[in-house]
């Protein structure tokens, strides 16, 4: 066979197996469009597919094509380990980058399945595609006749020391991990830390939590702290929250009256008080009961959340002190009562023995001597 005529045959296999391999990626392509998933999922994978696979069909045709130049000796053996080395090479980066991206979108997808934080997936996705790169990488090199076994050396020793080093940014970056992933409080709860802080969750960073307080004062809290400390969260399993008012009234005031007026005020209150729910609705309880000076009552009631129950504590408070003064019904007043015991002064008497022992007194005689 002529030269001339091996050239061209050489070009058209070259074209011929790109050609091949576009089909099946159009193919594969056209799979995954109709993968049975959501859309963003489906657009992240074509995505991650489309430029890698079209490489992948590029360098199949030059492999093909060099190893057919071989077999008809128009490439020299030196030429050809050299291009086998860079096909390899090219083979481990376009098999290395649609692996870190599918990682990537499996990833994402796996965490919108279990409803976890856009942090967590972001994370773990950088993590998943570095180490297939890392990976990738390390397989490249050790294709092109390059010793890998010193740089993981180096890589392992140096790992050690920044993981010493780095023990409390460490600690503070998975405990921000866990609290991502384990979702015992979200951004907008409610939260009280057992340490004393407490606010609305702002952010939770891999490094710290931010809380604003009802001061509109930000404390941050370090991730390590949050997941060491026990913590309160008012906004699980739901925003609302149960309250009881204390209402101490005479002891002399009728129970039945009294907490029929309580409840009957509550009941008109639900309405125009912003933040009382009226389911459940408001009750009234004869509880803790009678006092040592009071009949106390207890009003039960829940709020839409937990900086609702200021504002509805207060109002409450004024509607039904108002209600009370109006029915003639007075608030308990402390009151004790002292007695004040004197005791009778004693005048010593001697007894009948004491005087019957005693000389008898001397008789003054009219006119006659003093004794």
């Amino acid at each position: 066979m002529e030269p001339t005529w091996e050239v061209v045959w050489l070009a058209v296999t070259f074209v011929g197996v790109t050609i091949g391999g576009l089909v099946v990626r159009r193919l594969a392509l056209a799979a995954v469009r109709r993968w049975p998933g959501d859309a963003e999922t489906r657009e992240a994978l074509e995505r991650a597919l489309s430029l890698p696979s079209a490489l992948c069909c590029v360098i199949a045709g030059v492999y093909v094509t060099a190893d057919t130049a071989r077999e008809w000796a128009l490439l020299s053996a030196r030429w050809s380990d050299r291009l086998g080395l860079v096909l390899q090479a090219a083979i481990i980066v376009s098999i290395t980058v649609p692996l870190a991206r599918l990682a990537s979108v499996a990833i994402a997808w796996l965490g919108h399945r279990q409803a976890l934080g856009g942090s967590v997936t972001g994370l773990a996705q950088t993590t998943a595609r570095m180490l297939v790169l890392v990976v990738g990488g390390l397989m490249m090199l050790s294709a092109v006749g390059v010793q890998i076994t010193p740089i993981l050396t180096a890589l392992g020793v140096g790992g050690i020391a920044v993981a010493l080093a780095l023990q409390e940014p460490l600690a503070n970056l998975f405990s921000g991990v866990h609290l991502l992933a384990d979702r015992p409080i979200r951004v907008g709860d409610y939260i009280k830390v057992s340490e004393g802080a407490e606010g609305t969750v702002i952010d939770i960073g891999w490094r710290a939590t931010r809380l604003r307080t009802l001061a509109n004062n930000v404390v941050v809290v370090p991730n390590k702290t949050m997941t060491q400390a026990t913590l309160t969260n008012y906004s699980l399993p739901e925003p609302r929250l149960a309250l009881g008012l204390k209402i101490s009234v005479d002891q002399a005031a009728d129970p039945d009256r009294v907490e029929a007026i309580l409840a009957d005020e509550v009941s008109r209150a639900v309405g125009p008080t912003r933040g009382l729910l009226a389911e459940p609705p408001p009750g009234v309880a004869f509880s803790p009961g009678l006092g040592e000076h009071s009949l106390d009552f207890t009003v039960n009631y829940q709020v839409a959340e937990f900086v609702d129950q200021y504002p509805v504590q207060t109002e409450l408070r004024k509607r039904l002190l108002r209600r009370l003064r109006q029915e003639g019904i007075e608030m308990a007043v402390p009151a004790q009562t002292i007695r004040i015991v004197r005791p009778r002064r004693e005048v010593a008497r001697p007894d009948a023995e004491e005087r019957s022992a005693r000389p008898p007194a001397p008789r003054r005689v009219a006119g006659g001597p003093r004794p």
